[in-house]
């Protein structure tokens, strides 16, 4: 098997792309908080060309990554503010609805970190996997979180679980989606996420474990919203 990194380091860049590397390299250059000697110092050294292939290398794959998801459209648009605010609205919308709310959802959502909009909104929302996202051993909760920031995208309020569930009753037999939300932590001090879900049995909402150091694996699939 060929080495990928080094196939694509020993073709030759077209003249205008080199040219336009120059002046991002000069530029940031320039604008080194550091300094311009300690740049200078940095450019004598060695290793400062093979280094900087490798940063081009990490930065193409990571881009390779980011554009897909950059420009896929909107998953879905979901309204907040709907009028439902406690525990009990939601629970009670869902199950009209033909939901089910698990026990812990339950509890999520009958907690002071639980807040539904005052004012009606839409969010565009967008679904991305962990492996989407660069991890396809998987990867902490913290990483995922972080790695989809520079993905543009952004943690959903926690009224996105339980609205997502009314909003979506339609959800494909066999889907589960994790909320990517700020962990609420339930009456027994431990964090959870809203996990929206259509198994063979019901439309639930359910919860995960929302641990910054739990360890998610490559399929699993969460909703981000869309920074605007």
């Amino acid at each position: 098997m060929s080495d990928q990194r080094t196939s694509e380091i020993t073709q030759p860049t077209s003249d205008g792309v080199a040219r336009q590397l120059g002046r991002q390299v000069e530029d940031a250059t320039r604008n080194y908080r550091g300094g311009t000697e300690k740049a200078e110092l940095a450019k004598g050294h060695p290793d400062f060309n093979e280094q900087l292939y490798g940063l081009y290398d990490k930065l193409a794959a990571e881009q390779a990554l980011r554009l897909p998801i950059l420009q896929r459209p909107a998953w879905k648009t979901i309204k907040l503010g709907t009028g439902l605010k406690t525990s009990k609205d939601f629970i009670s919308a869902i199950e009209k609805a033909g939901g089910k709310v698990s026990d812990w959802a339950r509890n999520i959502l009958g907690r002071k970190a639980f807040t539904a909009s005052t004012k009606p909104m839409e969010l565009d929302l967008v679904v991305v996997s962990v492996a989407e996202l660069g991890f396809p051993d998987g990867a902490t909760l913290k990483d995922i979180y972080a790695k989809a920031k520079t993905f543009g995208l952004e943690l959903c309020p926690c009224e996105v679980g339980p609205q997502l569930r009314l909003q979506y009753m339609d959800q494909p037999n066999g889907e589960w989606l994790l909320v990517a939300m700020e962990p609420i932590a339930v009456s027994d001090g431990d964090p959870f996420v809203f996990y929206v879900v259509h198994d063979a049995d019901a439309r639930w909402l359910f919860t995960g474990y929302g641990n910054p150091d739990h360890v998610w694996i490559g399929h699993y699939r969460w909703v981000f919203v869309r920074r605007k």
